[in-house]
């Protein structure tokens, strides 16, 4: 029973993380941070985590790991729902100055130099709307809610893996823990699917789903300003931890200890504090056993320091998952970026392809384990060689980078000829100079010649056709300067594709992150096996705790 609990507690500590890391880029574009302030809001988990792991981890072994397990999932649940709050806040999204596209007609129509964008809204009822910096209305510092609310998901989750795994290995019968320990981490992937298939759904929802004319909404979700509803995942996550704490109070500190003499031991406990006498004397007792745990704890904190294969172990892991935690971070948006994939795009192909082949790799690493009954050097022998395999692949990744994209105003002259040194400050060209156009206004075209601009008003384009997201734009200057010969000079919405040699090295890209995650995920259970292995049994739960702690804060 604590095991099938263990599990669900798992799934909705994995669903929970695989909904933060999928959402990293819609939280940017709808709070309007930077990369970098995203990145510390999901280190925020982290933060969270390791103020309280090392103590959960020693005097929680000591006390009722079930239901402390409960009590994590509890506080998990509420650290996302917390997450997703400031979306009722905020109120709409705005992923331009001007609020929804609206053509008098689906034609077209001859305009003035360049002053298209005056005419897509665009309904400019009031001055302030145009004025410079009243860009999204979400910039603002609601974020501090879901930096919190990630933050209490990290308290929370704190004791699920050091309390469960060393109860695990209390209890289980003998050579059976790393069998056991294989199948959590492999019953655990089931979080990370069901994440990325949610993730995947709600990037297609448009943020404000229910609140909006999604009609009006003119940005699909392969538009670079597109964000989707990341708010339902951390409420259908929320719940989900919420529900997995249930089971975890109705089990007992002991599964071995009988029924019948816990409820003896209980009865005895009533009637012991009815006393008065006792009850004092009890008061006594604790504060004394209060002083000797936390003496217990430092030596056994100096035990854990003092073990040289224990402290190898750590600054080794430190390195492996520093790497990981990085790069899994942005791989969505490396996806997005790298190979021009929408949001939804790479969260199903993650979640669809990837996440199997981990749980499948996490339950071999245990079954082989149990299979060839491998000892403490075996083990390591074991971790080695998936390193070593799995950091063979990695170095294929770098042939597989595309070339930049090419985007006039940052990588090339708006006039489309020239290659620029740096994208700041890109100097206005002939084509657009007239155009008194923001240059700061990012509402992306692509034209006929494959190049992609920052704006119709930067592309010098001077007419259009059709409504919301098949708006076409024509007599486009600054395309026509690039030497077509059809003399058809226009653009539509939405950033250029990649080309085909790119889409060829993404596919290859997906290949080898399934057969890396393969020997990554295999090696991850031995991971586990080899702290309980090289540490005194009693000190389980607290190597766990600090080996944690030491990763979440470095």
């Amino acid at each position: 029973m604590f095991l099938a609990a263990l599990s669900f507690s798992y799934i909705a500590r994995a669903l929970g993380g695989i909904i933060m890391k999928m959402s990293i880029t819609q939280i940017e574009r709808r709070f309007d941070i930077s990369s970098s302030l995203a990145g510390l809001i999901d280190g925020s988990f982290e933060i969270g985590n390791l103020l309280v792991i090392v103590f959960v981890s020693y005097f929680g072994s000591k006390l009722h790991r079930p239901k402390l397990i409960g009590i994590g999932c509890l506080l998990m649940g509420t650290g996302s729902i917390l997450t997703a709050l400031p979306h009722f806040f905020m109120g709409y999204y705005r992923y331009s100055k001007e609020t929804h596209i609206n053509p008098s007609e689906n034609s077209t129509s001859s305009l003035s130099t360049c002053l298209i964008n005056q005419t897509l809204s665009f309904n400019r009822t009031s001055p302030e709307i145009v004025e410079k910096g009243c860009v999204k209305e979400s910039g603002s510092h609601m974020w501090m809610y879901v930096f919190m609310g990630n933050m209490l998901r990290g308290i929370g989750e704190s004791p699920i893996a050091p309390l469960g795994i060393s109860y695990i290995d209390d209890f289980a019968k003998e050579g059976h823990s790393s069998l056991y320990v294989g199948g959590l981490n492999a019953v655990g992937m089931i979080g990370p699917v069901i994440g990325f298939i949610l993730g995947s759904l709600f990037a297609k929802m448009y943020v404000d789903i229910g609140y909006v004319d999604l009609s009006t909404i003119r940005i699909t979700p392969k538009d670079s300003r597109w964000v989707g509803a990341w708010w339902l995942g951390f409420l259908v996550s929320g719940l989900f931890s919420i529900t997995s704490s249930i089971p975890f109070f109705f089990l007992p500190q002991n599964p071995n200890k009988p029924q019948k003499e816990r409820k003896v031991s209980l009865s005895l406990h009533v009637l012991k504090t009815n006393d008065e006498r006792n009850q004092t004397a009890n008061l006594t007792n604790q504060g004394k056993k209060v002083t000797k745990n936390v003496t217990g704890f430092f030596q056994s904190l100096k035990s854990l320091l003092t073990n040289t294969l224990y402290v190898i172990f750590v600054l080794l892991t430190l390195l492996q998952i520093s790497s990981f935690i990085g790069s899994f971070t942005y791989v969505f948006k490396y996806m997005e970026q790298q190979y021009g994939q929408s949001a939804s795009q790479a969260n199903f192909l993650l979640g669809v392809i990837t996440i199997p082949t981990i749980a499948t790799g996490m339950f071999l690493g245990g079954y082989i384990i149990k299979k060839f009954k491998l000892s403490l050097v075996g083990i390591a022998k074991f971790s080695l060689l998936t390193s070593i395999i799995s950091f063979l692949f990695q170095l294929i990744y770098f042939p597989l980078i595309c070339e930049s994209k090419s985007v006039a105003g940052l990588t090339l002259t708006y006039d489309g000829n020239n290659s620029v040194a740096s994208h700041i400050d890109v100097p206005l060209s002939y084509c657009n100079s007239e155009c008194n156009c923001d240059e700061s206004q990012w509402e992306p075209i692509c034209g006929n010649n494959g190049i992609t601009y920052l704006s119709p008003c930067l592309a010098g384009c001077k007419s259009l056709s059709g409504i919301k997201k098949s708006t076409v734009f024509y007599n486009c200057s600054c395309v026509e300067v690039t030497g077509l010969q059809n003399r058809i000079y226009s653009a539509h919405v939405g950033e250029c594709p990649r080309d085909d040699a790119c889409t060829k090295k993404f596919y290859i890209y997906v290949a080898i992150q399934v057969i890396n995650s393969v020997f990554s995920a295999t090696g991850g259970t031995v991971c586990i096996l080899l702290i309980v292995k090289i540490v005194q049994p009693e000190l389980k739960a607290l190597a766990m705790g600090f080996h944690s702690m030491v990763i979440r804060t470095l």
